[in-house]
């Protein structure tokens, strides 16, 4: 794969034909969203997802965006048009979106060299814990390392703690964990203490991602842009969790993730 720093500059491979077919002649087939609320069984909290998905071909590209921020006409107009046009469409999750099916209908996973896990049947709990444990291996933590967690997702922490990993909780949405601690919500200002970013696809979708790359190392776990993001491994990001729609919480049975590894900076 070729390295990217920026979301612009990947786009504009993508508008060029340079990344796969003409995105003008790429249409989507089908738009929907899936509206999620979670509170997994002995957790003290519960939290809402939604996300925004288009279809080309076999592929479908996602993006989460904040509950009640996309009206389901924005969605359903995007049904038909071309990739090309949705990359200049005025709502940043119509774009990710978009751009993460055509990377996917043109380099899908399971042939991309990304290493397949499979994560078992369970509770919305045990799949959580499952996937938490996959992700935090792709971490690379030298004594002392400080991981920068943006994105808060509670079984992850789990799996941080269980490591003996420091950590540092952020989330826009702040709060506290389960372990009642703070959750900060300014990732910039918080990075400055931190060696490693483990952080969520959503910072993609939000546009704070690209300050974040300047971190020793990056681990990103994506549903937002899992098709996107492995192509900024050796462009700021070391690792990736790519985990494309259907989601391991939609339902109890096995699931994939696919993991991608780059050289250490």
């Amino acid at each position: 794969m070729t390295a990217f720093s920026t979301l612009a500059d990947l786009v504009e491979h993508v508008r060029a034909g340079k990344l796969g077919p003409d995105p003008a002649g790429e249409r989507i087939s089908v738009g929907f969203s899936t509206q999620q609320g979670v509170r997994h069984a002995s957790r003290d909290q519960s939290y809402r997802n939604s996300v925004v998905s288009l279809r080309i071909g076999q592929a479908v590209g996602s993006c989460a965006v904040e509950p009640g921020t996309l009206a389901d006409d924005d969605i359903y107009d995007c049904v038909g048009a071309s990739v090309a046009e949705l990359l200049d469409h005025p709502d940043s999750a119509i774009r990710i979106a978009a751009l993460d099916a055509y990377l996917m209908h043109a380099h899908p996973h399971e042939t991309s060299g990304a290493r397949q896990v499979a994560i078992p049947a369970g509770s919305s709990l045990d799949k959580s814990m499952a996937r938490a444990a996959a992700v935090v291996e792709l971490i690379d933590a030298r004594p002392g390392s400080r991981v920068l967690v943006v994105g808060v997702v509670n079984s992850l922490l789990h799996h941080l703690r269980a490591r003996g990993l420091p950590y540092v909780p952020c989330d826009l949405k702040g709060g506290r964990t389960e372990w009642d601690e703070q959750v900060v919500t300014d990732a910039e200002r918080a990075l400055d203490g931190c060696d490693i970013v483990l952080a969520s696809g959503m910072t993609l979708g939000n546009g704070s991602l690209e300050p974040l790359l300047r971190a020793e190392q990056v681990v990103l776990f994506a549903q937002t842009g899992s098709a996107v993001l492995p192509w900024f491994i050796g462009g700021g990001v070391s690792a990736v969790s790519a985990e494309p729609y259907p989601f391991f919480w939609l339902d109890g049975g096995p699931s994939t993730i696919h993991l991608y590894r780059g050289e250490p900076k």
